[in-house]
C-alpha cells in the first residue's frame, strides 16, 4: 500500500514539475500536415530579385514551402515565465496594457451592402501618407468576437507587416474588415455577423479587388474571424480571391467547444460569461438603432436578452441573438444555437481549401480544445501548427514588464511565423493566372465588379452571389452615421 502511495506521489510531483517548468524547457510547435500535400509553384530562392521567368520557378510541396518559409515554427516557443499556462496567457490579453506599443494609423472606408448593412474597412498605411506600388500585397484581416482594427492582437501583426522593408517589415498594405457593429461601424440593418457568415467578406474582397486589381490578397483571421476565413476558403476553393491565408486560434468545432465551456463550472463562469457579456454589450450599444427599425426575427427576443443582462453566457447570446441575425436568409435564422454551431464549424470545410493556409493553435487554449487533426490530414492545402502554451490568442514570450507594469508588455511570438508566412505568400508563391497567362503571380481576384443602375457594384457571377455587392459611402454619409454611433478609439484618419 505504501508503495502505491509513494508511486502516486512521485507521479504528481513529476507532473507538477513538468507543468511549471515547461516554460523553461519548451518544446517546438507540433505541425500537422496533409497526407497528400498539394504541390505549389514558387520562385526559386536564387532568383527572387530577378524578373519572373519560367527558369526561376520550381515546384515544391506545401510541406516544403512551410519548412523553408517559416523558420520560427521549427524553434521552441518559450512563454513569458510569469504567464506559464493558457489561463494566465488568455487573462493577460484582457488585463495587459498595450496602448504604448504597435501603433497603427488607419484610413476608413464605409461600404453599404445590398441588404442595408454597413461594413467598415480600415486601410493602413493611409494612402495620403504613403504611396505604395499598386501591386503591393494586401493583408485582409478579420478580427475576433467583438474586436476590430483597434485590437492589440491585430496591431501586433500589422505594426510589423506594414513597416517598410528598410525598417524590418514587409512593406505591405493591410485592410481590417470591421464587422457590422464593431469598432464604431454602425448597425443600419437588423443583421449582424457570425462565425459562419461569409458573404460580408465576399463584399469586402470585391471592393478591395476593384480598387487594387493587381495586388495579391492575403487573409489573416483571429478567433471568430479565423472561422469566417476558413469557411470562406473552404467554400470558394479555386475561386477564392485570396492567394492564401493564416488562421490564429480558430474555434474549429463550435459545438464541441461550446459543450466544454458549458459543462465545466469554471469555464462556464469565466470564459463563457466573458464572451457572452461582450456580445451583450455589442447588442446593447446598438439597441437604439435596432429600436428604430421595422420588426424582425430578433424583436420578440429583445426583452429576454435584456432580462439576462447580469448573467449572459455565450450559448445564451448565441441562442437568442446570433443564431437569429448572424447572417442572411435562407440560412438564418436557425432553429437553435446547436444547429448554428454545426453549420458554422469550419473544420468540416477544410477539404475544399485550394490555396495555402497555415493555422496556429495552442494546446492550453481554454476556449478552443477540439483541433481538426483528421481534417488537416485529409486536406491538401492546410497545415496546422500547435504550440504547447499560448492560451487563446496570447502567445506572449520574453519577460516584458512584470505583470504588464511598465512601458513594454511581453512580445507576441505569433508575429514571427505569421509575418514569415505572409512574406512567403506575397513574394514567393507563383501560380498560372486564371485568365490563361503562364508564369504570372496568382490573380484569383481578377473578377471585376459590375455597377448596376441602383449604384451598387456586384459580383459578375451574380446568379450565384445575389447578396454580394457594395456601394461606397461618401464622406458626408460616413460622417453622419459615425456621429450617430459610439465610436471607439481606433486611430482613424478620415475616410
Amino acid at each position: 500500500m505504501l508503495a502505491v502511495v509513494l508511486r502516486a506521489l512521485a507521479v504528481c510531483i513529476v507532473w507538477m514539475l513538468s507543468y511549471y517548468l515547461a516554460p523553461f524547457w519548451p518544446p517546438m510547435p507540433q505541425l500537422c500536415y496533409p497526407k497528400e500535400p498539394a504541390r505549389l509553384s514558387v520562385r526559386s530562392p536564387r532568383k527572387l530579385e530577378e524578373p519572373l521567368g519560367e527558369d526561376g520557378i520550381e515546384e515544391v510541396t506545401i510541406k516544403s514551402f512551410v519548412e523553408s518559409s517559416c523558420p520560427s515554427l521549427f524553434k521552441p516557443y518559450r512563454p513569458t515565465w510569469w504567464l506559464p499556462n493558457g489561463h494566465f496567457q488568455t487573462a493577460f490579453c484582457v488585463a495587459g496594457d498595450f496602448s504604448g506599443v504597435d501603433q497603427v494609423v488607419y484610413q476608413r472606408t464605409l461600404l453599404r451592402l445590398q441588404d442595408g448593412g454597413t461594413l467598415g474597412l480600415d486601410f493602413t498605411p493611409p494612402s495620403a501618407e504613403v504611396d505604395l506600388d499598386p501591386k503591393t500585397p494586401i493583408i485582409v484581416v478579420l478580427h475576433g468576437l467583438t474586436g476590430g482594427s483597434h485590437a492589440e492582437y491585430v496591431r501586433a501583426i500589422l505594426a510589423t507587416a506594414c513597416l517598410p522593408k528598410g525598417k524590418g517589415g514587409l512593406g505591405y498594405r493591410a485592410v481590417v474588415v470591421n464587422f457590422r457593429g464593431c469598432a464604431g461601424v454602425p448597425i443600419t440593418s437588423p443583421q449582424f455577423y457570425s462565425a459562419g457568415h461569409t458573404d460580408d467578406l465576399r463584399c469586402a474582397l470585391l471592393y478591395i479587388s476593384d480598387v487594387y486589381p493587381d495586388a495579391p490578397l492575403l487573409g489573416v483571421g483571429f478567433s471568430l474571424g479565423a472561422s469566417v476565413l476558413a469557411n470562406y476558403l473552404g467554400q470558394e476553393g479555386e475561386k477564392s480571391r485570396l492567394r492564401g491565408g493564416c488562421l490564429l486560434a480558430c474555434p474549429w468545432d463550435l459545438k464541441k467547444n461550446s459543450e466544454r465551456l458549458e459543462n465545466n463550472f469554471f469555464y462556464r463562469n469565466t470564459y463563457a460569461k466573458a464572451m457572452g457579456n461582450n456580445i451583450f454589450r455589442l447588442f446593447e450599444r446598438h439597441l437604439p438603432a435596432l429600436s428604430k427599425m421595422p420588426p424582425s426575427v430578433l424583436t420578440p427576443h429583445i426583452p429576454l436578452i435584456l432580462s439576462i443582462k447580469s448573467t449572459p453566457t455565450l450559448i445564451t447570446m448565441d441562442e437568442h441573438f446570433v443564431r437569429l441575425v448572424g447572417g442572411s436568409p435562407p440560412m438564418f435564422p436557425f432553429p437553435c444555437a446547436h444547429d448554428y454551431y454545426r453549420w458554422a464549424s469550419s473544420h468540416q470545410r477544410l477539404s475544399g481549401v485550394r490555396v495555402p493556409l497555415l493555422a496556429l493553435n495552442s494546446k492550453d487554449d481554454p476556449i478552443v480544445w477540439a483541433l481538426p487533426n483528421d481534417e488537416i490530414a485529409g486536406s491538401s492545402h492546410v497545415i496546422l501548427g500547435v504550440t504547447q502554451h499560448g492560451g487563446h490568442m496570447g502567445w506572449f514570450e520574453d519577460g516584458g514588464a512584470f505583470l504588464g507594469r511598465g512601458k513594454r508588455p511581453p512580445r507576441r511570438w505569433m508575429t514571427k511565423p505569421v509575418v514569415e508566412w505572409l512574406g512567403a505568400l506575397g513574394e514567393k508563391l507563383v501560380v498560372a493566372n486564371l485568365g490563361g497567362g503562364n508564369g504570372e503571380t496568382l490573380k484569383v481576384n481578377a473578377r471585376k465588379g459590375v455597377k448596376k443602375e441602383n449604384g451598387f457594384v456586384v459580383d459578375p457571377d451574380e446568379g450565384k452571389r445575389d447578396r454580394v455587392g457594395y456601394r461606397v459611402l461618401d464622406k458626408d454619409e460616413g460622417t453622419e452615421i459615425l456621429e450617430a454611433e459610439e465610436v471607439e478609439t481606433v486611430g482613424l484618419k478620415g475616410f
